[in-house]
């Protein structure tokens, strides 16, 4: 009687989720951010002339995490309502300019601010830099902030970057973040009188080696108080009654001027 072959052992095979599952949870991330700001909310009153804003965090590390050998960097970023503005480039033509060239930015902070606790060229290398948006050169040469594809050399750009620094509106220091603790840091952030009212961002970025760790955003608000808001409101609700009221205090005022003013 001749024997039946042994069927051969069959193999199970696991997918790589189920492998996963199989392995136990991922580990949880190693350090987080705790972020508080200074003030939500800031009133701009006829009077207003610049105020600062104070950035205060926290690094809080897994206490089963192994303590990393380098010391971290902290890259603060603020940024202002977004508006969209043409940057021209003008020709001397004889005794009159012209323009040359144009350039259309479609969403430009009002208001942009970078801080950080060393210089950014030691905080990370420059294709770090460029994907996290860190330092004012690697946010001006995004390309969201134009329709067009950016260029290696764009005279536009270095002329938005140039205008804006001129205007305190664009503002990096290398040594705005200091480190209280290895654990606790601060950023004060100076704010001038033609920082436009909305909403800003910030932004906290947590780096150790070049590597990002954590990242954490908060916001605050510039608005309006007192009678000039309440004519903003007047003006935007009421167009057509904030006309004719304008027109009627200006012939108002002519009339006044002309009985004062007037000779015998």
């Amino acid at each position: 009687m001749r024997a039946r072959p042994r069927a051969a052992p069959r193999r199970l095979l696991l997918g790589p989720a189920l492998c996963a599952g199989l392995a136990g949870p991922g580990p949880a991330r190693a350090e987080t951010l705790v972020v508080s700001l200074s003030f939500n909310r800031l009133a701009v009153t006829s009077t207003y002339s610049g105020s600062s804003v104070a950035v205060f965090g926290a690094i809080e590390r897994d206490a089963q995490a192994a303590a990393r050998a380098g010391a971290s960097d902290v890259v603060v970023t603020i940024r202002g309502p977004r508006q969209a503005l043409t940057v021209r480039e003008k020709e001397a033509l004889g005794p009159v300019w012209v323009n040359r060239g144009q350039q259309k930015f479609a969403d430009v902070p009002a208001f942009l601010a970078v801080l950080s606790s060393r210089d950014l060229a030691s905080v990370a290398d420059e294709a770090t830099r460029r994907r996290l948006r860190l330092g004012l050169g690697a946010i001006v040469a995004s390309p969201d902030l134009t329709l067009a594809a950016p260029e290696t050399d764009d005279p536009f750009r270095d002329a938005l970057l140039r205008l804006r620094r001129r205007e305190r509106l664009f503002v990096e220091n290398e040594a705005g973040v200091q480190f209280l603790s290895p654990a606790v840091f601060r950023s004060t952030v100076s704010l001038p009188a033609t920082a436009p009212v909305g909403a800003y961002d910030v932004e906290v970025v947590l780096l150790a080696g070049g590597v990002p760790l954590a990242r954490r955003s908060e916001r605050f608000d510039l608005v309006k108080t007192g009678f000039e808001q309440r004519m903003a409101v007047f003006a935007r609700d009421w167009s057509a009654a904030y006309g004719v009221a304008t027109g009627l205090l200006a012939l108002l005022s002519g009339w006044l001027a002309s009985q004062i003013f007037r000779r015998d």
